[in-house]
């Protein structure tokens, strides 16, 4: 039994496969933006996301060109991890008991004066090192708080029949941006330096704030905010892990993004050591499997649902077609298994965030969400190390198939608790001449005793 306030107003349960049920209307593509606070909210992103991009590219060329080494560029990125891996958890407790609306107000103006600040260190030639670490601090200290209140903001704005379609619009948007944001600070920084691509950043989150200011609160869905009190983060622990169709998805994700999500190791690896095709074809492995995402994300906003079996299948294949790159010979079949690769991606990372927000108590999203972000972001600077090592050691056709392998075993495994969780058994049979394979309730079974999200 899960406890802590809202473990008696889980979903209702769903309907297993063999029994007829009405299925959900499928949404448009961008249903979601129909709905006038998110869509300000959605086009005050686009602006700050691709700020957000520029700044990461200016960054790291600014920590080389002031110290020439890449283990300052490592320090850099750690140092804005490091907030959300400490106090990611507290942070959610915060968000829990805040308003979201007045809250990201806080934490996007914040985040916009630290880059005006880098701006002015830059643009007058006073920048040392130092500048830029506290900087990143700063920015991973306002990400503690901004990451879960952008998270559970949404389904305020949007309601829970839209939820899906809003998360994976707001995925679409943020690897859209991965694909103009470093492009257009490669020009600045080259054309006027890397001072005016934080100035550009600083001043991105202008269109954000402006949004949040415009939005009408009582179109707002109401969301009652957990009262202060002594062990909220306790309870927020407890109650994930009273609820296995929360903890066993946070614990996949884990192992997903540990192991398998470490792109930049793995890419820049085959770039360099296997194809031996320098920088051009690191950044080509990039724009395609950005492709992927958004077209992934895209595909997850049009089916209108969210289910844990199409999470397992998803991050079993996301896995598999690891594998597969692992041990293609041609460069371009390996960029090419870039776009399913990010298409399956971003269906792993979609489908996770919007089953957890679609489970999850709303007076409990800000603390379950923060842990679910903690564990996702903090998971490549963990497993960065090790699978760095692996590839270092023995190749990075080993280290990519040993991340895939994870991804898919984990995947399966889960995926099979969670069937066993939700009171199914696998099925294997033949359809018209064809094998069918899938979950049906075991019988006997008694059907409110399965999960809601896993039918």
């Amino acid at each position: 039994m899960s406890t802590g306030p809202g473990a008696d107003s889980a979903p209702a349960p769903a309907t297993p496969d063999s029994q007829p049920t009405p299925k959900p209307a499928k949404s448009s593509m961008f249903s979601s933006l129909k709905v006038r606070n998110y869509r300000l909210f959605f086009m005050g992103q686009v602006v700050s996301n691709t700020g957000t991009w520029m700044q990461r590219i200016a960054q790291d060329w600014l920590v080389l060109t002031l110290t020439g080494s890449s283990a300052a560029v490592g320090i850099t990125t750690a140092l804005q991890f490091l907030p959300m891996l400490l106090f990611g958890l507290y942070g959610g407790v915060l968000v829990d008991r805040l308003p979201k609306r007045r809250t990201l107000l806080v934490t996007q103006m914040s985040m916009g004066v630290t880059g005006l600040a880098l701006a002015v260190l830059t643009l007058t030639g006073q920048v040392e090192i130092w500048h830029v670490y506290v900087a990143a601090f700063a920015m991973g200290l306002a990400t503690v708080v901004d990451n879960p209140a952008r998270q559970s903001f949404v389904s305020e704005m949007v309601g829970p029949d839209q939820l899906q379609n809003a998360v994976s619009l707001n995925s679409a948007n943020f690897q859209s941006a991965r694909l103009i944001g470093p492009a257009v600070a490669g020009l600045m920084i080259t054309g006027v330096g890397t001072g005016w691509a934080f100035l550009f950043n600083g001043l991105s989150f202008v269109a954000p704030i402006t949004g949040l200011l415009l939005m009408r609160a009582r179109e707002l869905h109401a969301v009652e905010r957990a009262p202060k009190s002594k062990g909220q983060l306790r309870e927020g622990l407890r109650y994930v892990a009273g609820r296995p169709d929360l903890i066993w998805p946070i614990v996949l994700v884990g192992f997903v993004g540990t192991f398998a999500f470490n792109f930049p190791v793995y890419l820049s690896a085959f770039a360099d050591d296997v194809f031996h095709a320098g920088a051009g074809s690191y950044s080509l492995f990039n724009t395609l499997m950005a492709v992927g995402s958004v077209t992934g994300a895209l595909l997850a906003a049009r089916r209108g649902t969210a289910r844990l079996r199409v999470l397992s299948a998803a991050a079993v294949i996301f896995g598999t077609i690891e594998i597969v790159a692992a041990v293609t010979p041609s460069l371009w079949m390996f960029s090419l298994l870039m776009i399913p690769l990010g298409l399956f991606g971003m269906t792993v990372n979609v489908t996770a965030n919007t089953t957890i927000q679609m489970s999850t108590d709303p007076a409990m999203r800000g603390r379950v969400m923060a842990l679910y972000m903690m564990v996702f972001l903090g998971g490549s600077p963990v497993g960065a190390p090790i699978v760095g090592w692996i590839t270092d050691a023995y190749g990075a056709r080993v280290g990519l198939a040993v991340g895939g392998a994870i991804a898919a075993m984990a995947a399966a495994v889960i995926g099979v608790i969670l069937a066993r969780v939700g009171g199914l058994r696998l099925s294997v049979g033949w359809n018209g001449g064809h094998p069918r394979v899938r979950f049906v309730p075991r019988e006997g079974e008694r059907r409110e005793e399965r999960l809601a999200t896993v039918g």
